[in-house]
């Protein structure tokens, strides 16, 4: 995930009839709005916010009808990212009433603030800040139905099977095994895991190695073979090969594209 920009205390005069944008957008609306989907209009007393996906046609307007008070963040999403975002239980283009908005407000503040400063791991900090809004987003999102992961057999299972992917990538992670141990089989557990998730957990698996793998690169200078090793790939090759799917770009590249953007932010 690429944030491109974050504008706070945005006021406009007029609504949005269909506008559409380039990139994808979290907007914080901080008054009673009026949003319209598939032409039923959808009233929200109280502060709420919307992910907008590039390409797709706005609908709101104020609910007094005068001028809009918002936060909004551009911002580039993966398949993984929107996966993750869905995983949240977050509907994309559908708005979501925020019953109190200082914890959201306070990240967006921190991330403007952090974005000011031009430091090394700006990306980084911002990546980080927006998984963990989407996190905020999500328990709002699910305000309305906290039973929702009961309907999901052994959800609490398979949420520790997550926290442990993340927690230790390298580890010689294995569908079979995790299968043979709840004592399921790989179909019903696979159904299981995306019904939870959003995702596989075999994707679960990649992005864990490939978060640890992008921090290894833009903080240590570890060679490509030391960093594919660390991250429990068997070889460099196919280490190689799954970064490049999955990030648009080789490891070497992306270090290299790392360093240029900080000795550029040092040349500010």
């Amino acid at each position: 995930m690429i944030v491109s920009r974050i504008n706070l205390n945005n006021k406009r005069d007029t609504a949005s009839n269909g506008e559409l944008s380039t990139e994808c957008q979290l907007m914080l609306f901080h008054i009673p709005m009026i949003f319209t989907e598939n032409g039923i209009e959808n009233h929200i007393k109280k502060r709420s916010a919307v992910i907008y996906a590039n390409g797709f046609p706005k609908y709101f307007r104020s609910e007094s009808g005068q001028g809009i008070k918002y936060d909004l963040i551009g911002f580039r999403m993966s398949g993984t990212d929107r996966q993750y975002i869905e995983s949240l239980g977050i509907k994309m283009n559908s708005p979501i009433e925020i019953n109190d908005d200082f914890v959201l407000s306070g990240l967006m503040k921190s991330m403007s603030a952090h974005a000011m400063v031009k430091s090394m791991h700006h990306r980084d900090f911002a990546e980080l800040t927006m998984k963990l809004i989407f996190i905020a987003l999500g328990e709002f999102a699910n305000i309305n139905a906290p039973d929702q992961y009961s309907e999901i057999p052994r959800y609490f299972e398979l949420k520790a099977i997550r926290d442990a992917i993340y927690e230790d990538p390298a580890y010689k992670w294995s569908v079979e095994e995790i299968c043979e141990d709840m004592g399921i089989s790989r179909a019903y557990f696979h159904r299981l895991y995306q019904q939870a998730f959003g995702v596989t957990c075999g994707q679960d698996i990649i992005e864990s190695r490939l978060i640890q793998a992008s921090e290894l690169l833009r903080s240590t200078e570890l060679s490509i073979n030391e960093i594919s090793e660390i991250c429990g790939y068997e070889t460099d090759g196919y280490f190689i090969k799954q970064f490049k799917k999955h990030k648009g770009s080789t490891p070497v590249e992306y270090r290299r594209k790392i360093h240029a953007e900080y000795i550029h932010n040092e040349r500010k």
